[in-house]
């Protein structure tokens, strides 16, 4: 899921880019939300990528005690 966050929040930053070279447009035609729906996609993404990267050090982490081919040891 990490690559996914991570195109979308690339993908946000490129139309936010696109939207500040087209601002003078946006701006003639009332289209000015543009701009602010890219940055808060950008400000959304980014907690959710660290949620992401730390459920996959989690998943990573359970993995790494028990191995799928041995059983779990009793503690």
């Amino acid at each position: 899921m990490v690559p996914i966050a991570v195109g979308g929040l690339i993908a946000w930053a490129i139309a936010g880019l696109v939207c500040l070279l087209a601002r003078d447009w946006l701006a003639d035609t009332g289209r000015t939300d543009w701009l602010w729906t890219c940055l808060a996609g950008l400000l959304v993404g980014l907690p959710g990528l660290a949620v992401m990267l730390r459920h996959d050090a989690h998943r990573r982490r359970r993995q790494g005690r028990v191995s799928p081919a041995e059983p779990p040891t009793a503690s």
